[in-house]
């Protein structure tokens, strides 16, 4: 892997880095509460499992990709982090969908379920957890950019030897 290469790969965990630990910062504090029908309804994130799976999925991919700067790049190595780099993209994947689900639900509603959107209740709630959710996908994104960069190096190495 060139020096440019190791320098871009470098900067990508870096910002993947920030991004988890932003996501984690926002939905961590992310809590409203307000009063319906006399009665104090408080949310916050630990009210839901799911956002609770988004919060473990991005502190482990932070300390992975803290763990992972400081790796030397080798061939065997290479492959480790490649298959390492596809499980930490898909377990960011699976957990913004599943976030997403219960934001959407969250924020319209569901007619057919009866259940009613909390939104207009406790705006702060959602829009932290909005804040996250976008913090979320900018480290997915990354990930993904890094999983290019991993494929194109893992390749480079093979068509070295032959």
């Amino acid at each position: 892997m060139t020096l440019a290469n190791r320098i871009t790969v470098f900067l990508l965990r870096l910002l993947a880095l920030g991004a988890s630990v932003a996501a984690i910062i926002i939905m961590v504090t992310s809590h409203d509460s307000a009063q319906v029908l006399g009665m104090t309804f408080e949310a916050k994130f630990s009210n839901t499992p799911t956002f609770k799976y988004f919060v473990g999925a991005n502190i482990l991919a932070s300390a992975y990709s803290l763990i992972v700067l400081f790796f030397p790049t080798k061939k065997l190595l290479g492959r480790i982090l490649l298959i390492s780099d596809i499980l930490m993209t898909l377990l960011l994947d699976s957990s913004i969908s599943a976030c997403l689900a219960i934001a959407q639900v969250g924020k319209k509603g569901n007619s057919h379920a009866g259940w009613l959107p909390i939104c207009g209740q406790v705006p702060k709630f959602c829009d932290r957890v909005s804040g996250s959710l976008i913090a979320g996908f900018a480290a997915a994104i990354l990930y993904f950019l890094l999983l290019l960069f991993s494929f194109h190096s893992v390749l480079n190495l093979y068509t070295l030897k032959a």
